[in-house]
């Protein structure tokens, strides 16, 4: 008799409040079988993009209205059934969800049980953009596949190691722990991932080396990880703290918001509005998109070399932090579209370091590529290095070695 196969694929959900992000991998290559995106969900314009990778079909889109998550992941199973990859196969092991805000209960990936969904509920208020969102996505999923190991991978997870010092706000220490005020930061799984990639690039194990990742997208953070274990991290209680972002303010004295209130007469939605939606870049200069303010910097637009410049000169500052707190760096890796993508963001954050032993070679920053690589000359202390981050197939490595593992444990593994 034949012993059937164990399971190896695991569908990743990144659900939005309006969107749902989705890839499936097989897990015993890491490869993609499918990726899509259902976005503007509850609007008459709901669209749905499905590339099936597996079969190397073209990609598929539908529009017209989706009501809701439910909705959603619906037309999304139904896709991936014209593909012969629905959820209701039997190599399906587990779904990995991400949960942008795990508080310090969560430091690794948690298979969920309704005591992990209430522990998530009970974080809402300090993640109030993004939670209520993986909690649709979490129960909707579940509904459709309630015998599958469901598994949260939460976006603070990596920050946990931070010590007090550098997680503490310095407020009163009893109101701060009353209502869970302290440094969490996020893009913690994207962190995770370049950091480890980055000492692969330079051939050591991670324990072995120190690096300043900068996650540079429309959100934006940078983290100081040494050994492997981050130690700092710019985001804070929520993503609005640290770098200059597209949307978002960054680091921000405090009492602004209090003259806003008492001077300009807004309300506290009306803050957080500003500060989280309509500053950054595109307070700055009208665009969040860095092409874009690229383009207008080349045509002598003074407000885009404005925002430019604030830009780098945040992003300056924290490699020159962070490097202090590491006390030795090995290399200073950007990622996400930003740092992936844009040469002079990269060029013009690292100029004026070379004294810290930073430096970037012209022609090597010029090259596009999808692969790790070094952009710093071979003289150059400090190794610049561009990593593509991939959170998706670090969702999903880190879930499909807790379902393994937690097979083995139970003796029903393979």
């Amino acid at each position: 008799m034949t012993t059937p196969a164990t399971p190896s694929r695991v569908l990743v959900l990144n659900s939005g409040s309006s969107s749902v992000k989705y890839q499936l991998l097989d897990m015993t290559d890491s490869s993609r079988l499918a990726v899509g995106l259902v976005e503007r969900i509850g609007e008459e314009t709901s669209r749905l993009k499905h590339t099936p990778l597996a079969t190397g079909g073209e990609p598929r889109e539908q529009t017209g209205p989706i009501a809701d998550h439910a909705a959603a992941l619906k037309a999304v199973s139904e896709e991936l059934a014209k593909d012969g990859l629905g959820l209701d196969s039997p190599e399906l092991a587990a779904i990995g969800h991400r949960v942008v805000h795990g508080g310090l209960k969560f430091s690794a990936p948690t298979v969920i049980t309704e005591e992990v969904m209430a522990e998530i509920e009970r974080l809402v208020p300090v993640a109030p953009l993004h939670n209520p969102a993986n909690i649709t996505g979490i129960r909707t999923a579940q509904s459709l596949r309630p015998d599958l190991p469901q598994v949260a991978v939460f976006d603070t997870a990596f920050h946990t190691t931070m010590p007090e010092h550098a997680a503490r706000y310095a407020i009163d220490i009893e109101t701060a722990d009353a209502h869970r005020i302290r440094r969490y930061g996020f893009h913690g799984t994207s962190h995770a991932y370049v950091s480890r990639e980055t000492a692969k690039l330079l051939g050591k194990d991670p324990s072995e080396v120190n690096v300043i990742v900068l996650h540079l997208g429309n959100g934006a953070s940078a983290s100081a990880v040494r050994g492997g274990v981050c130690v700092d991290t710019s985001m804070g209680l929520t993503p609005l703290e640290g770098l200059v972002m597209g949307t978002r303010s960054g680091d921000i004295d405090p009492a602004v918001t209090f003259h806003l209130e008492r001077v300009a007469g807004m309300s506290t939605d009306e803050i957080d509005t500003l500060l989280n939606k309509k500053s950054g870049l595109v307070g700055l200069c009208g665009d969040n998109d860095m092409r874009e303010i690229r383009r207008r910097i080349e045509a002598g637009d003074q407000r885009a070399a404005l925002a430019f410049d604030i830009y780098i000169h945040r992003l300056k500052k924290y490699i020159g932090a962070y490097y202090a707190v590491l006390g030795k760096v090995d290399a200073v890796a950007f990622t996400a579209g930003v740092g992936e993508n844009a040469a002079p963001v990269r060029e013009a954050a690292v100029l004026g370091l070379e004294e810290l032993g930073l430096a970037v070679d012209g022609e090597l920053n010029a090259v596009r590529s999808d692969a790790p690589r070094l952009i710093s000359p071979e003289y150059a202390r400090v190794a610049v290095a561009v990593v593509p981050t991939d959170e998706e197939l670090e969702i999903a490595t880190q879930t499909y070695a807790l379902v393994r593992s937690s097979e083995g444990a139970s003796g029903t593994g393979a």
